[in-house]
C-alpha cells in the first residue's frame, strides 16, 4: 500500500508518524494526548473520530472538505458535485463534532466547475484551494465566529461503488457525460460495444449523442475510441 503523500512529507522532513488504525482505540486516544496538541487538523479522513479525541486539543479539531457544505456531505463530494451538475463546487473549513461534516463553517471559497473537468482535475484544484484558505484560516483562528450549517439544505455524497460505473447508452448522452468525468479515476464507466464492455475514459456530448475519445478494452492500453470502435456505440444516439 502506497503510503499518504502527508506521510511521505513528513518522513523526510524527519518528523514522527503515528497512523493508528482504528482512532476510536483507547491507545490512539492517549498517545494524542501525551502530545498536548493545540490543535488538530483533518483531511480526507476515512473515520469517524469520536468526541473523546475532538476534545483533546486545546483549540479543537478543523477539517477541510471538498465541497461548500451543507452540499454534499461525505466520502465522495468531488465526484458528487459532478454528478448533480453543479456550476460551483469548492472548499469548506469547519470546527469538527460527532456527525458527518456536520460541524459549524469557519471559512469557505468557492470555483466554477468546468464542462469538461474530471473529479481528478477538480480534486487537484481543490487540494490546492484547500491547502491555501486552511492557512488562512488557522492564521486568524481565534478572531472567527463559525456559523452553523444549515441543515435543511444537507445533501449527502456516498462512497461510489464500481456499479456507479457500469452504463448503457440509453441513459442518455448527458448523463453519461457527466458520469465519465465524475467517476474518474476510480470507478471508471464502462459502455457496451461490438467489442464488449468497453472503458471510456474521456468524451464528449454532441447535440443528442455522447461522443467517446479515448476508451479501453480489458487488457489493452488506452487508445482513440474510433480506432477501437470505428462508427459504432462511439456515435450512439440517446434517447
Amino acid at each position: 500500500m502506497m503510503p499518504p503523500p502527508v506521510k511521505v512529507a513528513a518522513v523526510e522532513l524527519g518528523l514522527p508518524v503515528f497512523q493508528p488504525e482504528r482512532i476510536r482505540d483507547a491507545a490512539a486516544a492517549d498517545r494524542l494526548r501525551a502530545h498536548r496538541p493545540d490543535l488538530l487538523v483533518v483531511v480526507a479522513y476515512g473515520q469517524i473520530i469520536p468526541a473523546s479525541v475532538l476534545a483533546i486539543p486545546r483549540l479543537g479539531a478543523v477539517n477541510v472538505h471538498a465541497s461548500l457544505l451543507p452540499r454534499h456531505r461525505g466520502a465522495a463530494p468531488v465526484a458528487h458535485a459532478i454528478l448533480a451538475g453543479d456550476s460551483e463546487t469548492g472548499v469548506t473549513i469547519m470546527r469538527m463534532d460527532e456527525q458527518l461534516d456536520h460541524g459549524p463553517i469557519l471559512a469557505a471559497r468557492a470555483t466554477p466547475i468546468g464542462g469538461t473537468v474530471d473529479a481528478a482535475a477538480l480534486t487537484t484544484q481543490l487540494a490546492s484551494m484547500g491547502a491555501e484558505l486552511l492557512v488562512e484560516t488557522l492564521g486568524r483562528l481565534e478572531e472567527i465566529t463559525a456559523v452553523e450549517q444549515d441543515d435543511r439544505a444537507a445533501t449527502v455524497a456516498p462512497r461510489l461503488r464500481k456499479e456507479d460505473g457500469e452504463l448503457e447508452w440509453d441513459i442518455g448522452a448527458l448523463e453519461i457525460d457527466r458520469r465519465v468525468r465524475a467517476l474518474q479515476p476510480w470507478p471508471g464507466v464502462t459502455l457496451p460495444s461490438k467489442r464488449g464492455r468497453v472503458k471510456v475514459l474521456s468524451g464528449h456530448v454532441e447535440g443528442d449523442r455522447y461522443v467517446p475519445e479515448v476508451v479501453q478494452v480489458p487488457g489493452k492500453r488506452p487508445a482513440p475510441a474510433k480506432q477501437v470502435l470505428g462508427d459504432g456505440p462511439g456515435a450512439r444516439r440517446a434517447p
